[in-house]
């Protein structure tokens, strides 16, 4: 197993219960960065978290972050204390919330003496296309959205964002390769699309210059996750 590959795949644990979480870990043994979002944060809590890390897994926290500037950089440091490894907070919540959310996570890592958990803007939700953001007021499409939104996490101090993989290029030209990109709406060739409208197969995304892709139901929703598991893994490897 290429470990360098597998550590650019995060599983979404998109369950609803403690048991079913520490199950699918428990079955990807080489998986190393496990999603906790709204759904499952909301029924077991931040122990989860500290559970998931006891088993020498990182955790992204999925809970996009949307508040006054204080109140994000509060759950900020809570996080951190609870050991997430990366977050997530909505860029549209503006720069001044962005920036207070990086000055506490830094401020968090060096009291703690803890790693600092990587910090990432969702831009555009990957269920949204340019007539949904017409509907919301938003007349720009999707890609100059992005772009806008990407430029104003930078600019903020955080590590990078989470955006459709068809906007990895255009990001990749934009800021360069300093700037993490995570990548939903992944999807292995011969699984369905399922609600994921932007869509891309593991080895595209990588190709075009993601650092990080995020896998769930093909995954977690397979008769053998293992299995599915090792089918990606075969999918991504260089050629």
């Amino acid at each position: 197993m290429n470990e360098a590959l597998a550590e650019k795949i995060i599983i979404a644990l998109d369950v609803a219960s403690k048991a079913q979480a520490l199950g699918l870990v428990g079955e990807l043994p080489s998986a190393r960065i496990f999603k906790v979002g709204m759904e499952l944060f909301t029924a077991e809590g931040p122990s989860l978290l500290q559970e998931i890390s006891r088993l020498g897994k990182m955790t992204f926290l999925d809970l996009k972050y949307h508040d006054i500037p204080n109140t994000v950089a509060g759950a900020v440091r809570s996080a951190s204390r609870h050991g997430a490894a990366m977050l997530t907070l909505h860029a549209s919540g503006g720069k001044e919330m962005m920036a207070a959310a990086a000055i506490a996570a830094r401020e968090e890592a060096e009291k703690s003496s803890r790693p600092r958990p990587f910090l990432l803007a969702v831009t555009i939700l990957t269920s949204l296309k340019d007539a949904q953001l017409r509907e919301i007021g938003c007349p720009d499409p999707v890609a100059s959205q992005v772009l806008r939104l990407a430029g104003l996490a930078r600019d903020a101090g955080l590590d990078g964002i989470v955006c459709s993989p068809h906007e990895i290029e255009v990001i990749r030209k934009e800021f360069g390769r300093g700037f993490i990109i995570v990548t939903p709406g992944i999807r292995p060739a011969w699984a369905a699309a399922q609600d994921q409208k932007r869509i891309m197969t593991p080895a595209e995304a990588i190709e075009k210059g993601a650092d990080y892709l995020v896998l769930g139901r093909p995954v977690t929703g397979a008769t053998s996750p293992r299995e599915a598991w090792s089918r990606i893994l075969a999918e991504i490897q260089p050629k």
